[in-house]
C-alpha cells in the first residue's frame, strides 16, 4: 500500500503563508493526493530553499517586490532632485613619490585586510566550460587566475611582521561550487590554508510574474527561479556571520575583487593606503572615462543637506546632468575626460562600519527591479522579472557620517578583465572599444610588469602592435614579476638598478631576494629566475641572447579541435620555449650570475 504525501508542519505553515501574500496559483492546480507528489514534495522543498535563503523569507521578498514594482510603475526617478557633484577623489594615476606613499601605506595594512571574490560564473561567455578562476592570466608559466590571486595573498603574509593569513572569501553558484572546490582541493588550496578560504553560495530567487508580486511558475510544481545579482555577497556575508567574525578577529577592511581582472592586485596596495590615510568608509577604485562610455560613472549626489557617492549607469548620467548642471550633459575636460571616473567594481570598504549595515540591513543591499513592460499601460510583464542587488550600490545606506572616497588609477594598471570571446572581442575592438579578451588580458598582464620595470628605471622598448585573430595586442616585452618577488613600485626599485629589455623578449623573476643591475634582455630573448626562501641571487652587467620564448599562433585546425586545451583557443595562440635561461635556485645561499 503506497502512502500519499503531505507536508510537514513546518511546510504547511509556510504554504499557509503564502496563500494569505497573494500566492494562491501557487497550489491552485494541484493534483489529487497520491498523484504526483514526488513533484509536489520536490516543490514544496524548493520553495523552502527559497523562504531560508532571503533574510526575512519569501513573505519578506514578496513585499519588497510590491514596493518596488509600485515605485517602477510610477516612474520614480531614483535620482529626482539630485545635483550631481564630482566625487571625493584620489588621483593615483601618475607613478610618483605620492603612489610610493600610499602602496607603503596599504602594504603596512595587509595584516589587517581580507579578500572578497565573486566568482559566480562559468567562462561560456568565453568560449572556456569551466570555471573562470582556472583560466590562465597568462600561458608563458601558464598561471591559473586563482593561483595569481593566492600568490598575492601569499606574499602579503611574507611582509607582515607578524604573518597571519589574509582571509579570502569566494562567492560561488550552483553552476560554480563543485568546480571551485574542486580546484582548490586538487592544487593544495594554491598554498593556502584551507580555514582561511570561505566559500559562500549565491541561491537564486523567484521571478516575479506581475505587479501584485506573484511567484512565477515554469511548469506545475515548478518556480522560476533567477540570480539575485552580485550584491548577494553583502547578503551572504551577513547570514554566514563571515563578516562579523573577521572583525572579531582584527580585520579592518574588505577588498571585493572580480573574478577574472589580474590587474586588481596592481592597484590595491595603493588603495588601500588610500583608504587608510582618509578613513574611507568605502572607497572605489575607478578609471578616467571618456563621456559617453559605456562605464557607470561615480558622482556625489547632492540633495539639500543630504550627499551620497554612488555609481551612476552611463545611461543615466547624461541626462541627469542636462536635467541639472550641464545643459550639455557629459562633456570632457581638458584632459577628455569625464568629471566623472569609470567605476570597475572593484571595493575597498570599512569592516566596521560594513558590519553595522549588514547587521541593519541583514544584508539586503538597495534592491531594484527592472521589468519589461508588455504596453505603455505597465500592468503586465513580457516575461517574469525578478529583485536584483548590486555590490557597489552599499552606499545607498550610508548616513552622512560616513565617507565614500574614489581612487583614481590607469586604466590597464588596474583593469583588463578576461570576458569576451575572440568573436565579440574582435567586434569590440573594430568599434573602439577595449576587447576585454584573453590575449589582451595576457598582454596587460605584461604590460604591468614592463610598468614596474620602468617606474625603475629600466629602458624598455615596446614589440610592434599585432593582430590575432583580429584582436590588436602588443606581443612584449612580456614581464612576470610575480608577487613574491615585489607587490610595491618601490619593491622594484630597490631590487633592480638600470638594464633594458626590448621587443618580444621576456623576463620572470620569482622570489623575494632576486637582484638585476644593468640586465640587457635583447628582443626575442628570455630570462627567468625562481629563487627560494633564503636563496639571494644577483645578476650583475648581464646580456641576455637566445631563443628565448615564442608566441605561436594556432593554426584553424587547432582552433577547431576539442584536443586543443580551451584556455589556448579563447587567445588564439601558445607560448613555446625555444631555448630560454631558467634558472632556479632550490637552497638557500647567495649566488651571482655575471
Amino acid at each position: 500500500m503506497t502512502t500519499t504525501w503531505t507536508p510537514n508542519e513546518a511546510q504547511q505553515a509556510l504554504m499557509d503563508e503564502l496563500l494569505s501574500n497573494g500566492q494562491a496559483h501557487l497550489f491552485a492546480d494541484w493534483d489529487e493526493p497520491g498523484v504526483n507528489d514526488d513533484a509536489k514534495r520536490a516543490f514544496v522543498e524548493s520553495i523552502e530553499h527559497a523562504n531560508a535563503a532571503y533574510p526575512g523569507g519569501l513573505k519578506g521578498y514578496i513585499e519588497n517586490a510590491r514596493a518596488l514594482l509600485a515605485e517602477a510603475k510610477e516612474g520614480k526617478n531614483p535620482f529626482e532632485g539630485c545635483v550631481p557633484e564630482q566625487p571625493d577623489k584620489v588621483d593615483l594615476t601618475e607613478f610618483d613619490a605620492e603612489y610610493d606613499r600610499y602602496e607603503a601605506i596599504g602594504a603596512g595594512h595587509f595584516d589587517k585586510t581580507a579578500f572578497v571574490m565573486v566568482a559566480g560564473g562559468l567562462g561560456e561567455r568565453l568560449g572556456y566550460s569551466g570555471i573562470k578562476i582556472d583560466i590562465p592570466v597568462e600561458v608563458t608559466e601558464t598561471t591559473p587566475y586563482i593561483a595569481h590571486y593566492a600568490s598575492n595573498l601569499l606574499a602579503m603574509e611574507a611582509r607582515m611582521s607578524s604573518p597571519r593569513p589574509v582571509p579570502l572569501i569566494i562567492m560561488v553558484s550552483e553552476d560554480t561550487e563543485a568546480k571551485t572546490r574542486a580546484s582548490l582541493e586538487s592544487n593544495n588550496y594554491f598554498g593556502l590554508k584551507q580555514e582561511q578560504v570561505h566559500i559562500l553560495k549565491q541561491e537564486l530567487v523567484p521571478a516575479i510574474s506581475d505587479n501584485d508580486g506573484s511567484l512565477a511558475l515554469k511548469e506545475k510544481y515548478k518556480l522560476i527561479l533567477k540570480p539575485h545579482g552580485h550584491g548577494d555577497i553583502h547578503m551572504l556575508l551577513y547570514t554566514s556571520g563571515v563578516a562579523a567574525r573577521m572583525v572579531e578577529q582584527g580585520i579592518e577592511h574588505f577588498a571585493f575583487i572580480q573574478d577574472t581582472n589580474g590587474q586588481a592586485f596592481n592597484a590595491l596596495p595603493a588603495a588601500i593606503g588610500a583608504s587608510v590615510e582618509k578613513d574611507f568608509d568605502f572607497n572605489s577604485i575607478a578609471v578616467n572615462r571618456v563621456p559617453g562610455e559605456a562605464v557607470g560613472g561615480l558622482a556625489k549626489l547632492v540633495k539639500g543637506d543630504k550627499a551620497l557617492t554612488l555609481n551612476v549607469e552611463y545611461n543615466q548620467l547624461d541626462p541627469l546632468l542636462r536635467a541639472t548642471v550641464s545643459p550639455e550633459g557629459d562633456v570632457p575636460n581638458e584632459q577628455g575626460y569625464s568629471l566623472f571616473p569609470g567605476n570597475l567594481n572593484i571595493l575597498v570598504i570599512k569592516a566596521a562600519s560594513y558590519v553595522d549595515i549588514l547587521k541593519r540591513t541583514k544584508g539586503i543591499i538597495a534592491e531594484f527591479v527592472n521589468p519589461k513592460y508588455a504596453d505603455a499601460t505597465k500592468t503586465t510583464f513580457k516575461k517574469p522579472t525578478r529583485l536584483e542587488t548590486m555590490m557597489q550600490d552599499l552606499p545607498k545606506l550610508f548616513g552622512p557620517e560616513e565617507k565614500v572616497g574614489v581612487s583614481i588609477f590607469n586604466r590597464r594598471w588596474s583593469f583588463s578583465a578576461n570576458k569576451n570571446n575572440t568573436v565579440d572581442a574582435a567586434a569590440k575592438a573594430a568599434a573602439g572599444s577595449p576587447p576585454e579578451s584573453g590575449a589582451t588580458a595576457e598582454a596587460d598582464f605584461y604590460l604591468a610588469g614592463r610598468t614596474r620595470l620602468a617606474a625603475a628605471g629600466v629602458a624598455i622598448s615596446e614589440a610592434d602592435e599585432r593582430a590575432i585573430l583580429d584582436i590588436p595586442v602588443t606581443p612584449g616585452p612580456r614581464v612576470i614579476l610575480r608577487p613574491s618577488f615585489a607587490m610595491t613600485l618601490g619593491e622594484v626599485r630597490s631590487k633592480i638598478k638600470g638594464g633594458s629589455i626590448s621587443g618580444e623578449a621576456t623576463l620572470v623573476l620569482d622570489g623575494k631576494d632576486v637582484h638585476l643591475e644593468n640586465v640587457e634582455v635583447a628582443d626575442g630573448s628570455a630570462l627567468v629566475i625562481k629563487a627560494c626562501e633564503g636563496a639571494k641571487v644577483t645578476v650583475r652587467d648581464y646580456k641576455v641572447e637566445n631563443a628565448g620564448f615564442e608566441i605561436v599562433l594556432l593554426t584553424e585546425a587547432e582552433l577547431a579541435s576539442e584536443e586543443t586545451p580551451e584556455y589556448l583557443r579563447i587567445r588564439g595562440y601558445r607560448i613555446e620555449n625555444r631555448g630560454a635561461e631558467i634558472y632556479e635556485f632550490t637552497e638557500p645561499g647567495e649566488y651571482t650570475i655575471e
